[in-house]
């Protein structure tokens, strides 16, 4: 076992032990819980629709339901067997309970202990108006449901738990006069009275610098990441690369953000990845933003330069990175298999990250 992946064994408690695993490279990937029908909380009674105008899209399981027992086994057996070594749910509270958590119980339910770990991403990115109340029974749902389970992704014994924004967390925290160390607290808390250490919390942000040098530590996160980038921040606004309109663009965005935030960051930074960016099906942003799909050729080039940040930086990225998404065909963003493509995408995860 050499020196750098002891470290990355040391740093980071997984389900496998390390000297099991094949990969010195620990590789998660977001799954957007969506295509369900009439799940509720979904801009779409019938998810699937507006993905048909794209037929270029259509998964290789077919028009799938992410209820399916099936589905979500298959997903889980490719997303092992091309190294992936957990997946972040993208999970939802609304004020006072949860809602398209579909997905992950029926995950929980057709894992093999030790197959694959899992996280919660929570996608607060809109207003909680639960109040205190709402907030304490949300920390007690994600303790009792998912951070005592032995497949929940750990770092030093602490669940890890991604939130989505930063700054809409803030904007919580200012609604019930607290501050967000406030909200942190509450957290650790619910992970305490479950006969944890504490949570482990990664807070997504871009290369700001108000953000990365004071909110987050302030608060107690534990590590950076993202879910996606747009634009590359070098410290402040002013700095902004123009919104990206091509792949290419986007990995710029993404190399600025990196480099930024592990040269001026305390807190050590999970990698960020991207599969690509195309949201027409739901609307778009905007019709001179949304950017060509990548070539093959292009998406292994942005995968070994997250790799050579983790080369870089092993200690301060412990050698982690986070690919958005496994299913967002919505935004675009996927690299489940395709009828079209294949297992293109995972293959090159796959070539990428194997160990040498």
């Amino acid at each position: 076992m050499n020196k750098r992946r002891q470290r990355v064994c040391l740093a980071a408690t997984f389900l496998l032990s390390c000297w099991h695993q094949s990969y010195a490279y620990d590789i998660g990937v977001y799954y957007y819980p969506g295509w369900s029908v009439g799940s509720k909380g979904s801009n779409y009674p019938q998810p699937w629709v507006p993905i048909k105008a794209y037929p270029e899209r259509e998964p290789m399981l077919g028009w799938y339901s992410d209820s399916d027992a099936v589905v979500l086994r298959q997903q889980l057996t490719w997303m092992h067997d091309y190294g992936l070594k957990f997946v972040v749910f993208d999970w939802y509270w609304n004020d006072d309970q949860p809602f398209m958590d579909h997905a992950i119980k029926v995950f929980k339910h057709v894992k093999t202990p030790g197959q694959m770990g899992y996280a919660v991403m929570w996608a607060n990115h809109f207003r909680f108006m639960g109040g205190q109340s709402g907030f304490e029974a949300m920390a007690r749902h994600l303790a009792r449901s998912y951070f005592a389970d032995s497949d929940y992704l750990k770092i030093n014994g602490k669940p890890v738990l991604f939130i989505f924004s930063l700054e809409e967390l803030t904007e919580t925290a200012n609604l019930l006069h607290k501050q967000p160390a406030d909200l942190v607290a509450i957290l650790e808390r619910a992970a305490v009275a479950e006969g944890l250490p504490g949570v482990h919390l990664v807070a997504e942000t871009a290369g700001l610098a108000h953000w990365v040098r004071a909110v987050a530590p302030q608060a107690g996160f534990a590590m950076l990441s993202g879910y996606n980038y747009h634009i590359g921040y070098s410290g402040d606004g002013s700095t902004a690369t123009p919104p990206a309109k091509s792949y290419k663009a986007l990995r710029q965005a993404y190399r600025v953000n990196w480099d930024w935030i592990l040269q001026n960051s305390a807190l050590p930074y999970i990698v960020p990845i991207t599969a690509g960016w195309d949201s027409r099906p739901w609307g778009g942003l905007a019709p001179e933003n949304e950017q060509a799909m990548p070539t093959s050729a292009e998406f292994e080039a942005h995968l070994r330069e997250a790799k050579a940040m983790m080369d870089k930086y092993p200690d301060k990225t412990r050698s982690m990175g986070v690919i958005c998404c496994w299913n967002e065909f919505g935004e675009g963003s996927y690299i489940e298999p395709t009828k079209k493509e294949g297992f293109s995408r995972l293959e090159k995860v796959k070539k990428v990250f194997a160990e040498p």
